[in-house]
């Protein structure tokens, strides 16, 4: 079976989970052929790739960083051809319409399948005066109908970004996206657009994995540019609708959705996936690497709490530090040891002052040095070379996020056999079950209380320690996960899709596609004479 995975900023050149979960998969099953199309957000990204086995059969890359052009200009006809399908495509986002939003989206690809050249259209005069049409139009919101035209520049200029796979090359060549068995979208969002024209120009069944929704992703993201002095609520608006409006349609035209835990699915619901094409498929996660912890008869520190995770605004650690002064006051022999995977630096500074201030230095006598029994270290360093053995450092794992999706962190603790303290946030309680204690987020005092009551009974941390590891055993692991896909891509190929009728799967052989390029025009051009010398 041929698939085709496609990615955006991920695998197989960024580091973190959105690659991890990718390679698990390709890597867990061998006996399919995959071919990696690459959506990269930076020129720094491609510098480094993983190593790839050899039932990789190939990778593209297209640059979303990098202009576009393909030096082509429209004729008279093309133009209004492109001004019809612009229109419809900013009418839909600006009133919130999916049939003229589609039907843009579609037109503006055929175009570009057909001519290319959507480089320089769509940062055209004529795009900029059809989508300030569509904002002063009825049906717009308040906020887009004040759009200025800096506002509207910059959303046509985003606009572009955006869109860039509608001009890729990646359909129509015989080893491309289209003559995949299945086009497998490892995200949702601009990810998934290279998959929606496959399935609509090429008959390619579409599976969308989604383990953070896409379109909650842009929401936050928006909320944290409302803070920048340069906010342009417009402009916010007006990509927060393209955004919708684009989940919307790959959540209809999608084959099968499979979200990586019940609060991504409540969100594909949401925008209309229905219940007979989603299932939830959790990530799977190296178990190995947390059986030394998980498995040992040493439960980790009684008196040492651990956090791990990135220091960002949404991990809230500022109440974390503030329940454990908390923890403090009532069991003062306990410490806090924080292990950082990355962090924001100004927020760093922020926890580590008020730290500081919460919990003066404390010492012995009158000659020793003072030690702060809270501690900021980075996984890799003397004390935590792995993060088995940061989790290992205590008895009980504590999380206190105000936003989540899937609590990678948590189920890593849970791999590791530890007792965890979460907030009730994302997916946390139902990653959790019945084998953690949580509690409503910004509650420094119900964090501290939940806290003390594991610190003060090791026996029923134990207990639920052990729980968690054989609830993430049976549920998180990567076998599990290369399972699932193996059936669902069998599924899916067993289904059938939308090419043409009496098609057999796997009986058209390669050199049956008609060779060129989807931007470019030699796709039209006659083949030659098999007898003349060119044909040679």
């Amino acid at each position: 079976m041929r698939i085709g995975l496609v990615t955006e900023g991920g695998y197989p050149y960024a580091t973190g989970e959105a690659r991890l979960w990718c390679d698990r998969l390709v890597r867990g099953l061998p006996q399919h052929e995959f071919e990696l199309y690459a959506l990269s957000r930076t020129a720094e990204q491609e510098r480094a790739r993983v190593p790839l086995p050899e039932h990789v059969t190939s990778v593209r890359t297209a640059p979303l960083w990098a202009p576009a052009d393909d030096g082509r200009s429209y004729s008279r006809r093309e133009r209004r051809r492109f001004g019809e399908c612009f229109r419809e495509l900013v009418q839909g986002i600006c009133a919130g319409a999916p049939d003229p939003f589609a039907s843009g989206l579609y037109g503006l690809a055929e175009l570009a399948r057909e001519q290319g050249g959507l480089y320089a259209a769509l940062r055209s005069e004529s795009a900029v005066r059809a989508l300030e049409s569509a904002c002063r139009a009825p049906g717009a919101s308040g906020t887009v109908r004040a759009a200025q035209v800096t506002d509207l520049l910059e959303f046509v200029d985003e606009l572009e970004r955006l869109l860039r796979p509608l001009s890729l090359d990646w359909y129509e060549d015989p080893g491309g996206l289209g003559a995949a068995d299945i086009c497998h979208a490892a995200a949702g969002g601009v990810a998934a657009l290279p998959g929606l024209l496959a399935k609509r120009f090429c008959g390619v069944p579409l599976l969308v994995t989604e383990y953070g929704v896409q379109l909650r992703a842009h929401y936050l993201a928006q909320l944290d540019a409302r803070r920048e002095p340069a906010d342009r609520p417009a402009v916010r608006a007006l990509l927060a609708a393209f955004h919708l409006r684009l989940a919307v349609e790959i959540y209809a035209r999608a084959d099968f959705l499979t979200p990586g835990n019940a609060h991504a699915r409540r969100w594909q619901e949401k925008c209309g996936a229905t219940r007979e094409r989603l299932r939830t498929v959790y990530p799977g996660m190296e178990a190995d690497r947390f059986a030394s912890v998980g498995e040992a008869a040493d439960c980790g520190d009684p008196d040492t709490l651990v956090w791990v995770g990135r220091i960002e605004p949404a991990k809230d650690l500022i109440a974390l530090l503030h329940a454990f002064a908390e923890v403090r006051r009532a069991a003062p022999e306990t410490r806090l040891r924080i292990f950082a995977t990355g962090a924001a630096p100004s927020y760093l500074a922020d926890c580590r002052s008020l730290a500081a201030q919460l919990f003066p230095d404390e010492a012995a006598d009158a000659v020793t040095v003072g030690e702060n029994p809270v501690t900021f270290e980075e996984i890799g360093g003397p004390d935590a070379p792995s993060p088995a053995e940061a989790y290992g450092a205590g008895r009980v794992v504590v999380l206190s996020s105000v936003i989540e999706g899937f609590p990678v962190t948590l189920a890593e603790a849970m791999f590791s056999g530890r007792a965890t303290v979460s907030t009730d946030v994302g997916a946390v309680f139902e990653v959790i079950g019945g084998t953690g204690l949580v509690v409503p987020p910004r509650n420094p005092r119900a964090l501290a209380d939940a806290c003390l009551s594991l610190l003060r009974d090791p026996e029923r941390a134990q207990r639920l320690g052990a729980a968690a590891r054989a609830r993430a055993l049976e549920l998180f692991t990567v076998e599990q996960n290369v399972a699932a896909f193996q059936e669902i891509y069998l599924r899916l190929l067993a289904k059938g899709s939308a090419r043409p009728a009496g098609e057999v799967p796997f009986a058209r052989p390669p050199e049956a596609h008609v060779p060129g390029h989807w931007t470019s025009p030699t796709w039209a051009e006659p083949l030659p004479d098999p007898s003349s010398e060119a044909a040679v």
